[in-house]
């Protein structure tokens, strides 16, 4: 491992229903910060599939709408403005990849949420995983996140969690991949493919056990460098 570990962190957006789940990319930036290593956020500039009024949970705006958001500008929010476009994410910068939760990555990163497993990641992110694998990155995903790793690495067997949803689980298993019932703050730890994935806010009752479940998942991956 060397001095200062890198890490991507691939956000998709700014909002648990229309992007990514903040408690969770602010506690992974903590717990990155935390270990002494080091991150880099990115966001794909495109359109995001809705924008949903986080108050009383309606979308008030849709892909192709005037005023729709863009995930890369929303995703800023998080990042404090220090964001790069995902198409110029470069595997070779970096140890580790890793995606928050949140709606954003099966509705912006893919069409995961209107399509289940029969599904196409975004173009910047499939580049981006595939990337990662074929250069040796560890990857990680909380939350929902697990099942864009399924989706791109399921034909090799990946094995990750989501939880111990019973019907997620069946849609994961549909790509090949194998799925690991845990806990909200275990981690899944697939050495071979160098895959660590969590359960966050599928199961969390807290901010604190979030915080717990994103520190646990930067250590176990910092440990298969």
């Amino acid at each position: 491992m060397t001095s200062q570990t890198k890490f991507a962190v691939i956000l998709s957006g700014c909002g648990v229903y229309d992007g990514s789940e903040i408690h969770e990319a602010v506690t992974t930036l903590l717990a990155i910060d935390k270990s002494g290593s080091e991150y880099t956020c990115f966001a794909p500039n495109i359109e995001q599939a809705k924008t949903m009024n986080h108050v009383n949970g309606i979308a008030d705006t849709l892909r192709g709408d005037e005023d729709n958001r863009n995930v890369m500008i929303e995703s800023a929010r998080i990042a404090r403005g220090n964001i790069f476009d995902l198409k110029d994410f470069k595997a070779q910068n970096f140890d580790c990849i890793i995606f928050p939760g949140g709606m954003g990555a099966i509705s912006n990163l893919s069409d995961i949420a209107e399509k289940g497993m029969n599904c196409t990641l975004q173009d910047d992110v499939k580049h981006a995983i595939d990337e990662s694998y074929n250069n040796g990155l560890v990857i990680g995903a909380m939350c929902i996140a697990p099942m864009l790793i399924a989706c791109a690495l399921g034909n090799k067997g990946v094995c990750v969690t989501i939880g111990n949803d019973k019907k997620l689980a069946q849609e994961i298993d549909k790509t090949g991949a194998v799925h690991e019932i845990c806990n909200a703050t275990d981690v899944c730890v697939d050495e071979k493919l160098r895959v660590v994935t969590t359960p966050c806010y599928m199961l969390a009752k807290s901010i604190k056990e979030v915080a717990q479940g994103t520190e646990n998942l930067v250590k176990a991956m910092m440990d298969l460098i």
